[in-house]
């Protein structure tokens, strides 16, 4: 398949993806912005002014950037593992699956796709944050190279999640019973100095609070672990689970019967 025919090809699966979610914007936009700006009034203004300051820094100013990326994360996936899920649902998957397309140009389509909204919504969820608080930057390049590279991580996670799903209850099982818990146990709300040194063990081992805690060095300065480490991190998980979406792919897992 020739370069601008791929080109062709990517181009069309992101289109069809940005239309896809911003066609029904109050359902995909719009409860995110909703959900954060709660957050903000009820743990920045109303129970921030009690806990005080936390890493240096008032409350409302260090939960932003993880309520960012809680957005980000949550966004992403939701849109790829919802929008594949879908085609496979209607069957139009096979229109995919019969054309000369790459598998990795399928891939990269709906990741980028994914992507957008997440990243969109995450734009919006910090335009909305200088209502309550003001942010500057520490680090702009952490902090570009930390949401691209988180918001692909979990759209990649929820391509996986739709090939594998069976069921339009399948598509929830993973955001609620592991995103969930895993972003609130991720330091979004607290720096984990706080806790007694077992758990802050424990704490190590959730990936999501590498990516909280390099986005928040990239806007705050401040880290509960070595952001270069997290970019790391996020990179050896973008490549297992893209070389594990393509073998699927390619062995047509879940949407060859």
């Amino acid at each position: 398949m020739k370069t601008d025919a791929m080109m062709t090809a990517f181009s069309t699966i992101v289109l069809r993806e940005v239309r896809r979610f911003t066609r029904i914007w109050p359902q995909t936009l719009l409860p995110p912005a909703v959900t954060m700006t709660l957050y903000f009034i009820i743990f920045g203004n109303l129970i921030g002014p009690r806990i005080g300051d936390m890493g240096g820094f008032d409350y409302m100013a260090f939960i932003v950037p993880g309520l960012i990326m809680m957005a980000v994360i949550t966004s992403s996936y939701a849109n790829v593992v919802s929008s594949f899920y879908s085609m496979k649902f209607q069957r139009s998957i096979e229109e995919l699956l019969v054309s000369p397309v790459p598998n990795w140009i399928i891939l990269a389509g709906y990741v980028a796709g994914g992507m957008a909204r997440g990243l969109g919504i995450g734009l919006i969820v910090t335009l909305l944050s200088l209502a309550f608080t003001q942010l500057s930057i520490h680090n702009l390049l952490m902090v570009v190279a930390t949401v691209f590279l988180t918001s692909a991580l979990f759209a990649v996670g929820g391509f996986i999640n739709a090939m594998l799903a069976t069921k339009f209850d399948d598509i929830s099982i993973v955001p609620t019973f592991v995103l969930t818990p895993l972003t609130y146990l991720g330091g979004v709300f607290y720096s984990i100095d706080l806790l007694p040194a077992f758990w802050q063990g424990v704490s190590m081992i959730n990936p999501i609070l590498y990516m909280v805690n390099g986005f928040r060095y990239g806007i705050l300065g401040v880290s509960d672990v070595n952001p270069f480490i997290a970019l790391g991190m996020i990179l050896v998980f973008i490549t297992i689970l893209s070389a594990i979406a393509l073998r699927m792919l390619e062995r047509g897992k879940g949407i060859r019967s």
